[in-house]
């Protein structure tokens, strides 16, 4: 069994556990602001997936609070990630993401900004930003792919086209800043081969990570109508594990697995309600992994 995750790399690379503190930035998207749809992704809650993030009237009151989260776990010599992950986190002008990211990255304990976005909100100024900073600390950028097949993502209303997203692997590439893919499993109709030629697709992107998410059904998303209707089936814990050994093998061994399952909010999770005990689903598929044998690597490049 191997796997090339996060934390370890994090801890050969500075020497200390490092955590994140989620953050709020920019607090909305142009797949709710009219610019390319007005409804969100359909899974996507009202919070645009930032229900952990600290609140706050600034970055430092919000780096602040974040840590006082997690205080009691954390050892006196932890680092910390600055993490931008609610909503669009690149749609504004660089002069008003500037501060924000500045700020994020200006205490010595802070060691990287990972910002998520969409591909179609990269422009040259907020490239320009991000690789400035870049050379100053760390810098990631998030991706929500989710999958690579036009029917599934018009039904989940992604709100750009493949393209699209090469561009912007390909801008970052040439600006040396690190990007992170996602994928979400358990789309609604994906059949295995889907999702294993999604995460193929992946691993040949270019990508330097990568995060795997299990389908969450969140209250009050227009996904939860779905379920509702019948039209959406909740993945089994089993069937998410085989899909996701799956995924992981076909990922090259130096790329950087930084999730390999989500959790939502408890408050607002439908289903499948399994995935509300992370502790126990994390131990579940640790098992199955070591049981399987499962060895990032194995599958790329169709091995």
């Amino acid at each position: 069994m191997y796997l090339h995750m996060l934390g370890e790399y994090l801890r050969c690379r500075y020497g200390c556990k490092v955590y994140k503190l989620a953050l709020q930035g920019v607090s909305t998207c142009p797949n709710r602001d009219g610019t390319v749809g007005s409804r969100g992704c359909i899974f996507c809650s009202d919070s645009g997936s930032g229900e952990f993030a600290a609140v706050g009237p600034d970055i430092p009151t919000q780096l602040a609070r974040a840590k006082e989260r997690v205080a009691a776990k954390v050892p006196p010599d932890a680092r910390y990630i600055a993490y931008f992950q609610s909503f669009t986190n690149t749609y504004a002008p660089a002069e008003r993401l500037e501060p924000l990211f500045t700020q994020a990255l200006a205490p010595e304990d802070v060691v990287a900004l990972s910002v998520a976005t969409r591909p179609d909100c990269l422009g040259e100024d907020v490239l320009d930003l991000l690789e400035g900073l870049n050379r100053r600390k760390e810098v990631w950028v998030e991706l929500g792919l989710q999958t690579i097949h036009p029917h599934t993502a018009q039904y989940i209303r992604r709100g750009y086209d493949l393209p699209v997203f090469e561009q912007a692997m390909e801008q970052l590439h040439r600006r040396g800043i690190a990007a992170v893919v996602h994928q979400i499993i358990g789309l609604p109709g994906e059949t295995e081969e889907m999702i294993w030629s999604t995460a193929d697709y992946i691993a040949r992107s270019g990508a330097w990570g990568v995060k795997f998410h299990l389908l969450h059904v969140l209250r009050d998303t227009d996904l939860a109508s779905e379920y509702a209707a019948g039209r959406v089936e909740p993945m089994t814990m089993e069937t998410y594990f085989a899909l996701l050994a799956g995924c992981v093998e076909r990922m090259p061994r130096e790329m950087v697995l930084h999730r390999l399952t989500g959790d939502g909010d408890k408050r607002t999770l439908l289903a499948p309600l399994w995935s509300a005990d992370k502790k126990k689903v994390l131990n579940a598929m640790h098992r199955y992994f070591r049981q399987q044998d499962v060895t990032q690597g194995r599958r790329y490049g169709g091995a």
